[in-house]
């Protein structure tokens, strides 16, 4: 009507929490996993950009067509081919696990993102990603990306002990989960080893590469703490429980923050998903596996779980399941308050 004021409604982009994950080779079903757990818990919409080798496109679509309508609601999904902007494609490919270097060039594909989070394949969430999301607003103006420390102890770290390249901090930072502001990353002339002005992110990556890689092990990771070396104003570094990983519990507990909180994101890294050398892992990872969608929360994935761990305590990992299970009982019970809540809500107006 004349007079009024329209309101311009806000794109779905932005509406979304934006998760992306690089799958390659036999990654398929730990992928699918991994979206499953963030779709299980999250609250606000999701939009996966899920990087994928030709061949594992039509698995992806066919799966993710099969899950029930109620949870297909909750997100949008898009699938990308694995592109490399600048530099040999077939280098970038056997840089550490295949097509893993393909998030170093996020920013500059997803051009129309503001910023998302990306996870490697063997990532599980145990709480709800709004949480881990809300950390993007705790970002000073300078930071741009976030991750966990790879070590919570420089004496027994890997970086500390064995690299032989520049890394962040004084144990280096793991990039199997991290948080990324494309806009800022888009923006930022980043400072460097190889020229005296800045260069953008993009200018940066292939000369970083070739000046390093005889002297990088775990590929665009190694890359990424060399960065944020030069930068290291530009990072935020987020506590343990957001990356939890073997290391953490297999030598004695050392993550305090889990310890305190429970465990919000399960990095299941070094294969133990698949294998019997950390039987909590991969508890974990069945549970979710095999959890029927719309079955009831507690009795079909918690109440098995805790079953499972009962088998794991003659390990050190075992031995703490209180870390693994506090995140994920407590979000449980958010979710089957929401669902009541909304049930009787919806009921008493009639």
């Amino acid at each position: 009507k004349p007079g009024e004021q329209k309101h311009a409604k806000e794109p779905s982009s932005l509406q979304c929490m934006h998760l992306a994950v690089v799958a390659c080779g036999d990654r398929l079903e730990e992928t699918l996993i991994m979206l499953k757990s963030a779709v299980l818990f999250s609250n606000r919409r999701l939009c996966f950009h899920i990087f994928a080798e030709d061949s594992l496109k039509p698995e992806f679509e066919k799966k993710l067509k099969e899950w029930p309508s109620s949870y297909t609601k909750k997100f949008e999904y898009n699938i990308y081919p694995i592109t490399f902007s600048v530099g040999n494609a077939q280098e970038w490919k056997k840089l550490f696990k295949p097509c893993a270097a393909q998030r170093l060039f996020l920013p500059v594909i997803l051009k129309d993102v503001d910023s998302l989070l990306y996870v490697d394949t063997d990532v599980l969430f145990l709480r709800p990603i709004d949480d881990i999301w809300h950390i993007l607003k705790e970002f000073n103006s300078t930071q741009l990306a976030a991750m966990a420390p790879e070590h919570e102890i420089p004496k027994i770290g890997w970086y500390s002990r064995f690299a032989r390249h520049p890394y962040y901090g004084t144990t280096g930072v793991n990039s199997g989960v991290m948080l990324m502001n494309l806009t800022r990353i888009r923006n930022t002339q980043f400072k460097n080893s190889m020229i005296p002005s800045g260069l953008t992110w993009e200018e940066m990556l292939y000369p970083l590469y070739q000046k390093y890689k005889n002297y990088i092990t775990w590929g665009d990771q190694d890359l990424l703490n060399i960065i944020f070396y030069f930068n290291p104003e530009c990072l935020y570094v987020f506590p343990c429980q957001w990356n939890y990983r073997p290391d953490h519990c297999m030598y004695g507990s050392n993550c305090k923050g889990a310890e305190e909180e429970g465990v919000s994101i399960l990095h299941g890294n070094r294969g133990v998903y698949h294998d019997d050398k950390q039987p909590t892992f991969k508890a974990l990872y069945e549970v979710i596996r095999d959890f029927p969608f719309e079955d009831n929360l507690f009795q079909s994935l918690y109440y098995p779980l805790q079953s499972k761990f009962l088998d794991t305590v003659h390990t050190l990992c075992g031995r703490i399941p209180q870390v693994f299970l506090k995140q994920i009982e407590k979000t449980m019970k958010k979710v089957y308050e929401n669902r009541v809540i909304v049930y009787l809500g919806a009921n008493h107006r009639y």
